[in-house]
């Protein structure tokens, strides 16, 4: 940490030093407006109706609740949760995330007793017999595969499953509709999500498959009213939205329109460069509009944010050594994060960039500072909206749009009102903010519609992978699991599109090819000798089935053909990693740098898996190209090199190399499991696991 750090900082940023100075103020209209910012009196706790509806709705039925985000749908579960742990039941509750995850057993842990509650996430396996199992969906997913299996029910008596609107998640929400079709009518759900459109359709659905009523319990006011605002290029905040009355559509206000709707409107900077964030700041200080989150498009704007905000110096004093004591604090388990290159600006400056290219540890620290409210200013992806809970006082928009993973698409209502669910701390502000930024990737006009729009419906993300027709399988004729598909929300959409006798080819489509769908996995299964020709699974089959990883059947490949070092942990971890990796990576290496054990074995895993890899191809299966860069990466991490060599060798950033890892972990925990069929395998993972899983991957 430099001394002279405000110094050195104003220098190093001179040269960004631009843009004409703002001059900070308001519309005289804002004044009504901002007199109300302020904290709360602390007041006895009363539920709201919503709140208490929704618990009458669980004792007869399942129930979906719907409410802005800190409207206190946790508190509904809590007390489900208490009722029936006070009768000696047990209860689960799943999140999405495994960062989630571990922030509600925290939260629980201290409400029930940390002896009255575990957690279950992979990375995570703690009092597992305890009354209350927090955990992500894969796992009761996985415990439910099991369960089936054994010809149980599941040991619980009550769901919940946190953040609903992921079942219409392209790439996990199958996991989700699997949950809600295989677990037992008995047991009942309680769904919670700030952002489903079409809650009614999907209760109604679940309501038909299984047999008890699904109650829809929905609240649309916000705990903290949002209002929104405008930041002109001069300085001036405008309300965005002219007054409105009654259920009138929102409307841009005069001179917000006049400016968006200008020929050659000013700009806060110049194209493709970022506004100048310190500037900002400062104005947002002024008003006492801070802390706020900036919503960026790229992890190399967040990164470049924070460098612009040297003048956010924050002065000697009672807050500025609470922030270094709690730094030092939060970093006493991972030593790693204090030679962060962005360490300088968190401490002198409580700025911080967040997002998917930083270590987990780095991510905790920032969401743990922000949340006890040491930070002005987060500078973030739009990912932060729904993996983490540290709401601010303004959320500031500076584009329209979202990149998807493959383009850049307008925002749609879900994601907007997940973004701005992130103003407004209840118990802590009146009012909450929003406040766009005028720029080139903003459309102003989109985001005043966005704050009227309802949330998007979500739909069915149902498909059929290698490891479900293994796992159900294991409980389940072929014709029986072709009724289980029919249970899906697809087949439900589908058989309501007919009943209104509206000509649907594209729901026809969608129905048979998830038949088909099925009946193509099972036929491969068959042919490569997994399942029997009369859809039981073969002993291989049993042992894959155990394999609920994203490329199961040629890792299952591998060790059928002897082709994976099951002797040595460091080298077992590399190949596994190479059905793990999703990024194309640069293979070009000098021979000196390969080790030849290694090398031996990648060329090996390559060429024996090549004939079944073809075979898979030639049915019409995605087939992965293996790319030796990354489990070169995992063979050296697991050998023992530092973090910073292994991050040279990977070409990654620090969240996507720890990513990797974690990922790398998840499938050699799958491999572990089959101690009964590859002892020598099942052992060595072990150790792998334990090589990898180390400072400054895992978040304490």
């Amino acid at each position: 940490m430099k001394k002279n750090y405000a110094a050195a900082t104003q220098k190093k940023n001179q040269k960004k030093d631009v843009f004409s100075k703002l001059k900070p103020g308001i519309d005289p209209r804002l004044k009504k407006v901002f007199a109300s910012i302020g904290v709360p009196k602390k007041q006895p706790f009363i539920a709201d109706p919503f709140q208490l509806k929704a618990l009458s709705a669980i004792d007869r039925g399942d129930c979906m609740v719907t409410a802005p985000t800190g409207a206190g749908k946790t508190w509904i579960a809590e007390q489900v949760i208490r009722k029936i742990t006070r009768e000696k039941g047990k209860a689960w509750y799943a999140s999405p995330l495994k960062a989630l995850s571990n922030s509600k057993y925290e939260e629980f842990s201290q409400i029930f007793g940390p002896e009255n509650v575990g957690i279950l996430t992979g990375d995570r396996k703690e009092n597992v017999d305890a009354s209350i199992i927090v955990g992500t969906t894969e796992i009761l997913r996985n415990q439910l595969y099991d369960s089936m299996y054994r010809g149980e029910t599941l040991s619980t008596d009550f769901v919940v499953l946190d953040e609903a609107h992921f079942l219409g998640d392209e790439d996990r929400g199958v996991v989700w509709e699997e949950i809600m079709i295989y677990l037992p009518p008995r047991i009942p759900i309680l769904m919670l999500s700030a952002t489903i459109g079409n809650a009614r359709q999907i209760a109604n659905w679940l309501s038909s498959i299984r047999g008890r009523k699904c109650i829809v319990i929905e609240e649309k006011n916000r705990p903290v009213p949002l209002f929104p605002l405008f930041i002109h290029p001069s300085g001036t905040l405008l309300p965005l939205l002219s007054p409105q009355s009654g259920n009138q559509k929102k409307k841009l206000d005069k001179k917000v329109a006049a400016y968006a709707y200008g020929k050659r409107p000013a700009l806060l900077a110049p194209p493709n460069k970022l506004p100048p964030f310190g500037q900002i700041l400062n104005i947002l200080k002024k008003y006492k509009l801070l802390p706020a989150i900036f919503f960026l498009k790229s992890r190399a704007d967040c990164n470049a944010a924070i460098e612009f905000c040297s003048e956010n110096i924050i002065a000697g004093g009672s807050r500025k050594e609470l922030l270094s004591r709690r730094i030092y604090e939060l970093s006493e388990e991972s030593p790693h994060i204090l030679n962060h290159k962005q360490i300088g600006e968190l401490e002198h400056l409580a700025v911080a960039a967040h997002h998917s290219g930083q270590l987990p540890n780095w991510k905790l620290l920032i969401e743990t500072l922000m949340t006890e409210g040491l930070l002005d200013a987060v500078f973030a992806t739009s990912t932060v909206a729904a993996g983490v809970n540290f709401p601010a006082r303004t959320v500031v928009f500076l584009n329209s749009d979202r990149f998807n993973g493959r383009e850049f698409l307008p925002l749609n209502p879900t994601e907007f009102h997940q973004m701005t669910g992130r103003a407004g701390r209840r118990g802590k502000d009146h009012i909450g903010f929003l406040l766009a930024v005028p720029g080139k990737f903003m459309d102003i006009p989109l985001v005043a519609k966005l704050i009227s729009s309802a949330p998007s419906p979500i739909f069915s993300q149902i498909k059929t992978t290698f490891s479900m027709v293994l796992n159900l399988l294991l409980s389940h004729s072929p014709e029986q699991i072709e009724d289980l598909l029919e249970k899906s929300f697809a087949s439900y959409l589908i058989a309501k599109e007919k009943e209104k006798k509206i000509s649907s080819r594209v729901f026809d489509q969608s129905k048979s090819f998830l038949r088909q769908s099925f009946r193509d996995r099972l036929n491969f299964l068959m042919e490569t000798g997994y399942v029997t020709e009369d859809g039981k699974l073969t002993d291989d089959g049993e042992w894959a089935s155990q394999l609920r990883i994203d490329q199961p059947l040629l890792i299952a490949e591998g060790f059928k053909l002897e082709l994976f070092p099951q002797n040595d942990p460091a080298r077992l971890a590399a190949m596994i990693t190479l059905f793990v990796n999703e990024r194309e990576a640069d293979d070009r290496f000098k021979k000196t740098e390969l080790p030849a054990k290694f090398t031996g074995d990648f060329f090996r895993v390559k060429t024996g898996l090549t004939p079944f890899a073809k075979l898979m191809y030639e049915r019409g299966f995605d087939v992965r190209p293996l790319f030796m860069r990354p489990a070169l990466t995992i063979f050296e991490w697991a050998s023992g090199k530092t973090w910073d060599q292994v991050l040279k060798t990977s070409e990654l950033a620090d969240g996507d190399l720890a990513m990797l890892v974690l990922r790398t972990a998840d499938n050699l925990r799958h491999i572990r499991s089959l101690r009964d069929v590859f002892p020598r395998a099942a052992e060595n993972a072990g150790k792998a696991i334990e090589l990898i899983l180390r400072d400054p991957v895992i978040a304490y």
